[in-house]
């Protein structure tokens, strides 16, 4: 090979070592029940959800990109909780300046609201500038918007979205929502891959709810996922945690990383093994390209935290607030030290006993 391309190479090797490296970080169900709906309301007839991710934010900010599952819609007035969810504006208000760049909007409950609910949950986002996937208005909408391609750090992520179902509503011409359908899915697929993505990442609404262990169903969508080239899979719905393992390929020695399920986020939800969730993160970069081929994204390194919700009967705080489980102890009520303890030493002992090649955060 000529000087000047070997000198290429390693020009471009020390930029990439210097630049191509991402963060994303993934939590589960974004959830508004009544309660919590009442919990943010203020004297002034408004609502201030500012509380909720107060302890969380750092976590969020410090990702590339931040993306969490929208389990509601913003379908106006009246806001009500299950089984119709319609959250308050201010609700995605908070969510945004908490530090999420992305929300998943197809999932069971993205119909609650009909074709008005769908429409101006997209509307909403749309004018706080979210990039979301899942829902659209339209066809032509949804051939714009999808697969959703992220472009940050010199990176170019397609995010893929589906959901099994939408409780036995049907979505009413125009709109669209994205179900588990493996001929459209492999469509997208196949259109994500012709733009040449770095990583490409399917975020499923799947499994069975309360379930902490994967359905057979699920595991046979995740082999034919990583069959069809998808480099990770990041699950949500059963509104508990499930296991999460990484993959080594034998032949490329690529690692894929699937996470069946990150539980709850944020919530009212107070069953055993509801009450909290995972956030999982993942570090991207680019290898030093070669003499034969480019540069290729691996995946660096990934991990998880533990995060639970505090309801106010149990923090005595007005408002739901997300407590890391790293919380202090002295820090809350005996009655929440005692379900976010249960919470916590469930949980490591369902990943301790599935988890494969993923671990917790210990910083």
């Amino acid at each position: 090979m000529k000087t000047w391309a070997l000198l290429t190479l390693f020009l471009y090797s020390v930029i990439l070592s210097a630049q191509e490296r991402i963060t994303l970080l993934f939590v589960g169900d974004l959830m508004q029940h009544q309660a919590q709906i009442d919990a943010a309301r203020t004297p002034q007839g408004t609502y201030d959800y500012t509380p909720c991710f107060s302890l969380v934010g750092p976590q969020i900010q410090a990702a590339d990109i931040a993306v969490g599952n929208l389990e509601v819609t913003l379908g106006g007035r009246p806001y009500t909780g299950y089984p119709a969810f319609s959250a308050p504006d201010e609700y995605l208000h908070a969510i945004r300046d908490a530090g999420f760049d992305v929300l998943l909007t197809a999932n069971n409950h993205c119909l609650d609201r009909g074709q008005k609910g769908l429409e101006r949950t997209l509307h909403l986002l749309d004018s706080l500038q979210i990039p979301s996937a899942g829902t659209y208005r339209d066809s032509t909408d949804r051939h714009h918007r999808y697969p959703l391609l992220l472009q940050k750090n010199g990176f170019r992520i397609a995010l893929l979205n589906y959901t099994y179902g939408t409780n036995g509503l049907r979505v009413k011409a125009p709109n669209q929502v994205n179900y588990l359908d493996r001929r459209q899915m492999l469509k997208d697929i196949h259109t994500a891959q012709a733009w040449r993505p770095d990583v490409l990442i399917a975020c499923l609404h799947w499994g069975n709810e309360y379930q902490q262990l994967p359905s057979r169903e699920q595991q046979e969508w995740a082999d034919w996922l990583f069959a069809q080239g998808v480099d990770h899979i990041i699950g949500s719905h059963p509104h508990v945690v499930q296991p999460m393992e990484v993959r080594t390929d034998s032949l490329s020695g690529d690692r894929h990383l699937l996470v069946y399920s990150l539980g709850n986020y944020l919530s009212n939800m107070s069953a055993r093994h509801t009450d909290g969730g995972a956030v999982v993160s993942l570090t991207l970069e680019k290898t030093s390209p070669t003499a034969v081929s480019g540069p290729r994204t691996r995946l660096a390194s990934c991990s998880y935290d533990l995060v639970w919700t505090g309801r106010p009967a149990l923090t005595g705080k007005k408002n739901f607030i997300l407590y890391p489980v790293t919380t202090p102890a002295d820090s809350l009520a005996p009655a929440a030290r005692n379900r976010l303890k249960i919470f916590t030493e469930n949980t490591r002992k369902l990943f301790t006993r599935h988890n494969k090649g993923i671990g917790e955060q210990t910083k």
